[in-house]
């Protein structure tokens, strides 16, 4: 047999290609726009930002806005509390989740249904936002870190996407493994986490976004400014540029409203980015085959 024949392809299949080929070029296009629009506008002038509302590539380049953003005293503190929080938090979910996870994955679990049922409830309902904010008050937990990252330290979805993926590792091999002398944990931190790497990055990824941009239970809990994340401090910069931004007397001071919008969108999203790329290979295996099984 020849092993290069050439594989012919029809005349549909190539229009097929072909239309795909756009369509996700238009797709990319649409992401990709908005979000170097907001780059440019970030390091826009006041000028071109007037003249121009939609810019690629300014024609003068400035550092006012970042300049601005990065000269409040606060900022490197509060980038501080959120880097604290998302860490700790992300640790302390994906130790949670993935014993949660690997438990209710194992069929020999008495009650394995009952507390699935339970698990799923509370994806369709929860209590709100009042009983929430008076569970922690009653916990003494106003006013402290630990109410950024204790009441959502589990999540229901992440935990039935690990779950499955637990169910998809063969049973078998923990059987042979138990055969051979290891125990409950030595199964799990052996052979269950190490064949789970797409799915914990997945996941850990899931969880230091979550984290990384929270917003409204730091509104809600937190009340020392010393204790602000990332996300309230910009915020805060935010409304004192739209304030300041209608007094003529200080644009030479401080930068358009809208540069220093744009600035503080890119911040905000520039560690998630840069931290994207290290798991970007296990992210999509780690997702369908969650999604997918069980």
């Amino acid at each position: 047999m020849n092993s290069n024949r050439i594989v012919r392809v029809s005349r549909g299949e190539r229009i097929f290609h072909v239309v795909i080929v756009i369509f996700l070029l238009i797709f990319t296009l649409m992401c990709v726009l908005p979000f170097l629009n907001v780059l440019s506008s970030s390091f826009a002038t006041q000028a071109e930002l007037t003249t121009n509302p939609f810019i690629l590539i300014p024609t003068t380049f400035t550092l006012n806005a970042y300049r601005y953003i990065l000269s409040t005293p606060t900022i490197f503190r509060s980038i501080g509390v959120s880097v604290f929080v998302t860490v700790v938090g992300t640790a302390l979910s994906m130790i949670l989740t993935s014993f949660m996870a690997y438990a209710l994955s194992r069929k020999y679990l008495h009650g394995r249904k009952v507390i699935n049922f339970l698990v799923v409830f509370t994806m369709l309902f929860s209590g709100g936002m009042i009983p929430s904010f008076i569970l922690v008050q009653s916990l003494g937990l106003m006013d402290s870190l630990w109410s950024l990252i204790l009441p959502s330290a589990v999540s229901a979805y992440n935990m039935i996407i690990m779950r499955n993926f637990f169910q998809g590792i063969p049973d078998s091999l923990e059987e042979s493994a138990k055969m051979d002398g290891c125990t409950d944990w030595g199964v799990f931190f052996k052979i269950i986490l190490p064949l789970s790497l797409p799915s914990i990055a997945t996941i850990s990824l899931f969880y230091a976004v979550s984290y990384w941009n929270n917003y409204q239970t730091a509104i809600l809990y937190i009340t020392s400014a010393n204790k602000w994340p990332v996300q309230i401090l910009l915020r805060q910069i935010v409304i004192v540029s739209s304030g300041i931004d209608a007094d003529a007397s200080a644009m030479d001071v401080i930068p358009p409203a809208q540069s220093v919008k744009m600035a503080v969108i890119i911040i905000a999203t520039l560690p998630m980015l840069a931290v994207y790329p290290f798991i970007q290979k296990y992210f999509v295996k780690g997702a369908m085959i969650g999604s997918v099984k069980g």
